[in-house]
């Protein structure tokens, strides 16, 4: 299956927001099953509340196809996207959401909140959710004890 190679790539991005200190949530958004962009959280380097890794990766791929409608397409992200992130998915009209590890605290793709699938959007996005989720917990498990014991 696809959903797995490409969380490996948002894995990849998950490490690279860590070596740098963010919280290490990683996105690549997939069209034609092809990765046409990727991110990682950089609210921390950037100083931008907003610069989650799934807001990073939609910009990067709105201006790669010159169009803020990514219809078609899937995100795949480490983490369960929160209300911001999800609320941008709807607004780009992204197809799917692939995510690894659920958020107890701040999910909103059913954990907390479903604003993905809720039937007042204009547009509901399709939820794919579990795809290496053990993976993708401990790399955010290991990230908050390591900082926690400093």
């Amino acid at each position: 299956m696809d959903a797995e190679l490409w969380m490996q790539a948002a894995l990849h991005q998950a490490r690279l927001a860590e070596e740098k200190g963010e919280v290490p949530v990683g996105a690549v958004l997939v069209h034609q099953g092809e990765i046409i962009a990727s991110g990682f959280n950089e609210t921390i380097l950037s100083c931008d509340p907003s610069a989650h890794a799934e807001i990073i990766a939609i910009r990067k791929a709105a201006a790669f196809c010159k169009n803020h409608r990514l219809i078609d397409t899937t995100l795949v992200v480490t983490l369960e996207p929160c209300a911001m992130c999800a609320g941008a998915m709807i607004q780009a009209r992204v197809g799917k959401v692939i995510f690894g590890a659920s958020d107890p605290r701040a999910g909103a793709a059913g954990s907390v909140f479903q604003v993905l699938q809720n039937g007042a959007q204009n547009h509901r996005v399709e939820i794919v959710s579990g795809i290496l989720a053990t993976t993708c917990r401990d790399m955010l498990q290991d990230f908050f004890k390591a900082k926690r014991s400093r």
